[in-house]
């Protein structure tokens, strides 16, 4: 009974169109994936250009929410004066070291194509490097957020002949991973995230948005608040299936 009451209260606590928003993303993710993944084993290419489009568009979408979600949760923490650098410390270390497990396990599947810095590894640094920007004026966050971006942007104009510099954008020519999400540019958008946080969602609270009600039951929202755990676990299961069905060759 009193874990009910508590479920309760941290789900009346829950901004629904964060988690809807978010629910939409892993969707998307999953969608994109799937096909990237189809993409991998087979020849299929058809509508490259779309998928290609809709994979940066899932991606923007998912980072950017991180940005938004850090800022929410640092407002409600230092209300109650928990808004430690430790406790963000934790927690990218936390979504790092997931990073670096499906580093080890694509590295065995995939060969050179293995993830070494895709989008979990992105989130988890992105925590820990976000929390001084959590802290300073909104505007900031925007004037860093265009300065990572356009630099990354800028970036790939150098060669380099070492894969070290992978976490920043540099990369050799030969370089090829099935998921890549380097600072440069990625962390610019999770800093446009704090920056539009900062703006609609003032002490954690929503402000300058109107919305209806939305039912905790959601099965978008449900899908928001697990996006973590079902990121982690989406891919052997995609491999799973395309396995069985005799697509992928293991």
């Amino acid at each position: 009974m009193a874990w009910a009451i508590l479920q309760k209260r941290q789900l009346i606590s829950r901004l629904w169109e964060v988690d809807f928003a978010r629910g939409i993303g892993i969707m998307m993710m999953l969608a994109s994936n799937f096909v990237t993944d189809i993409q991998f084993f087979t020849d299929y290419w058809q509508n490259e250009g779309f998928w290609w489009l809709f994979a940066r568009i899932t991606a923007f979408l998912f980072v950017f929410l991180v940005g938004l979600s850090l800022t929410i949760s640092y407002a409600r923490a230092k209300r109650q004066g928990k808004a430690k650098f430790w406790k963000y410390l934790e927690r990218g270390l936390y979504v790092l070291a997931l990073g670096l497990a499906i580093s080890v396990v694509t590295y065995f599947f995939l060969g050179e194509n293995y993830i070494r810095f895709g989008v979990l590894h992105l989130i988890g640094i992105s925590i820990i490097l976000a929390y001084p920007f959590l802290k300073l004026r909104k505007g900031l966050s925007l004037i860093a957020g265009m300065a990572v971006i356009l630099a990354g942007i800028l970036l790939p104009a150098f060669a380099v002949n070492t894969d070290k510099l992978l976490w920043l954008g540099l990369r050799t020519s030969e370089f090829s991973s099935v998921d890549y999400f380097p600072l440069l540019p990625w962390f610019g958008i999770v800093l446009l995230g704090i920056y539009f946080g900062k703006l609609l969602y003032k002490d954690g609270r929503r402000g300058l948005l109107k919305l209806p009600k939305m039912s905790e039951r959601n099965p978008i929202c449900f899908l928001g608040r697990h996006s973590l755990f079902i990121y982690f676990i989406h891919q052997p299961i995609f491999i799973g299936i395309l396995w069985l069905l005799g697509v992928a060759v293991l």
